[in-house]
């Protein structure tokens, strides 16, 4: 072999390898782009059973999507107007009171009152309601938002069996509505009337995952503002579900903070939040 013959070998033989490094850090750099931490521009869809669970289920997802410039649209079941102890409450006063709650953890989250969609459910009666027309109003709100990625309470077995009946209704309920948004013959007059084309939704991130989690987020830049979000829901927790009282004695919010660093998940060492993340459902 003469040396002009061997020196274009050489050469493409390196340009191979130029090629073959460049598309590798192009994978790894797409992967990376693929994790939630790096997310930027995306629109985000939550759909949660009662004010409260999307922060415990997500709430350090949402800070950090807020915070890195992303869209949030929080889409809240029912009202949340049954949960207290105390004898004097009434619905419709704690109706108010989550509502105001709901968008105080909101803010702390990052997420005007604006991005707040509520659809005005009696708290524990999600499944007395009919169940085309609610299927249809989470349907229409996919297809009106079209989000990139879209955070629901999970749905499966075990929340089927065991759980709230808001949250076995919601979950089921939304994973419906998203394979319904992708079929124009499903609630055609959406298309018809409200000009809403169909839509797949890309990707679905089920919080409260339990045993079926596959996917971690990684909180612990966000985790004080996430238990920050939570303490914002003061009926919610002693001694204010037994007799409601606005705000928290300095002693009983400290000990919140400190119940809930303690129970916060924990992977390698850091602060995380489990989902079982889901690229597309089976129509049929």
């Amino acid at each position: 072999m003469d040396r002009t013959a061997f020196g274009d070998i050489m050469k493409r033989f390196i340009l191979c390898l130029i090629t073959l490094s460049f598309l590798a850090c192009s994978v790894i750099a797409i992967k990376a782009q693929d994790r939630v931490e790096q997310w930027r521009g995306k629109t985000v869809m939550v759909f949660t059973p009662h004010p409260d669970d999307d922060v415990f289920g997500c709430g350090g997802a949402l800070a950090m999507l807020a915070r890195n410039g992303n869209k949030i649209i929080v889409v809240i079941y029912t009202n949340d107007n049954k949960g207290s102890f105390d004898l004097e409450m009434t619905s419709e006063r704690l109706a108010r009171i989550r509502k105001a709650e709901q968008e105080a953890a909101m803010e702390v989250i990052g997420i005007p009152k604006e991005n707040i969609i509520w659809m005005g459910y009696e708290d524990g009666e999600l499944e007395y309601a009919e169940p085309k027309a609610l299927c249809g109003q989470a349907t229409k709100l996919i297809r009106k938002y079209r989000p990139d990625v879209l955070f629901s309470v999970d749905p499966g077995e075990w929340y089927e069996r065991w759980h709230k009946s808001d949250h076995r209704m919601g979950g089921f309920n939304t994973a419906d509505a998203i394979r319904a948004a992708e079929f124009h013959l499903y609630y055609p007059e959406h298309l018809l009337v409200d000009g809403l084309k169909p839509y797949k939704v890309p990707l679905m991130m089920f919080y409260y995952a339990a045993s079926e989690a596959n996917y971690w987020v990684d909180i612990t830049d966000v985790v004080d503002l996430k238990i920050k979000a939570i303490s914002k829901h003061v009926s919610q927790f002693e001694p204010s579900i037994n007799k409601y009282r606005p705000d928290w004695d300095p002693k009983d919010l400290e000990k919140l903070v400190e119940y809930l660093k303690g129970r916060a998940t924990k992977k390698d060492g850091k602060y995380v939040e489990a989902f079982r993340r889901a690229t597309g459902f089976n129509p049929q």
